[in-house]
């Protein structure tokens, strides 16, 4: 299911939403001027790593970072009795035995990295592709306009930014170990949705519904569609329990959640109830 358009109207410009969505595509738009090819990475010892996932590395929230506040990572080739991915480059933090061991090769290179806390929100401006950045901006344009005017410019990004730090550490929490570089506004995206949910559950979204390849175009109550984005994120992040070793990677379905659960649970701290509800009504 893709969104198109909702049906509540907004009072003024949406200025917060739409600087972010110009600020991720400005992003996006350097991050692909960034060489894919492998050993282009700025540090010359890294022979099989991009400037661009270089960059992802660096600037992407890592669980174990996150759960390890000052514990910095590296890339390295770690020995095959050390690790779990045998021979492998991958990224290896303070206090395992993979980083103990990768520190005595001659290619373990440390990550230029800022502080652990800036990555929490860096990462929320970095995406991996065009579709990831493409659904994200849209969900973001469709249901956060009307967010923003419910809680007035301020509130709103300081709301956007508080659900996108909520959604980096539900992440982190439940998958401490990993070492894969969580990236993309999806988490913070999410805690619209929750707020969106609670504050118009009864907005319609003209939908497009693709079963197989019968594709229409309807409208579905807010919180009907808005239910069913987080039960597909849900069950999914059930299962990231149980694959959750560093180095697991994948879409971060617990930061959805996450994200989802403050915008449900914060909403009513941050928005003007009575103008949500006389737009609604509009």
């Amino acid at each position: 299911m893709i969104p198109v358009k909702d049906n509540i109207p907004t009072l003024r410009f949406p200025l917060v939403t739409v600087a972010l969505i110009v600020l991720n595509i400005a992003v996006f738009a350097w991050q692909l001027t960034q060489s894919t090819d492998p050993g282009s990475s700025t540090s010359p010892h890294i022979s099989s790593v991009s400037q661009r996932d270089e960059t992802t590395l660096e600037f992407g929230a890592i669980p174990y970072r996150l759960m390890h506040p000052g514990k910095d990572c590296a890339v390295g080739q770690v020995p095959s009795e050390t690790s779990s991915i045998q021979g492998s480059l991958q990224v290896v933090c303070e206090g395992t035995a993979d980083y103990r061991a990768a520190q005595r090769l001659p290619d373990f290179t440390p990550l230029d990295s800022p502080p652990w806390w800036v990555t929490v929100f860096t990462s929320m401006f970095l995406h991996g592709g065009i579709l990831h950045i493409a659904f994200n901006l849209l969900f973001l344009w469709i249901f956060g306009n009307n967010v923003e005017d419910a809680m007035g410019r301020p509130r709103f990004l300081a709301f956007y930014l508080l659900a996108g730090v909520v959604a980096a550490y539900t992440q982190a929490l439940l998958t401490a170990g990993s070492t894969a570089p969580v990236i993309g506004a999806s988490g913070a995206i999410a805690g619209v949705l929750g707020g969106y949910l609670l504050l118009y559950p009864r907005a319609r979204v003209l939908t497009v519904v693709l079963i197989i390849f019968f594709v229409t175009i309807i409208e579905i109550p807010a919180s009907i569609l808005l239910a069913l984005w987080f039960f597909l994120q849900f069950l999914p992040a059930l299962g990231q329990v149980t694959t959750s070793a560093a180095g697991s990677e994948g879409i971060a379905y617990w930061a959805h959640v996450g994200g989802f659960a403050f915008g449900l649970a914060a909403i009513k701290l941050f928005a003007n109830r009575y103008r949500a509800k006389e737009l609604e009504h509009a």
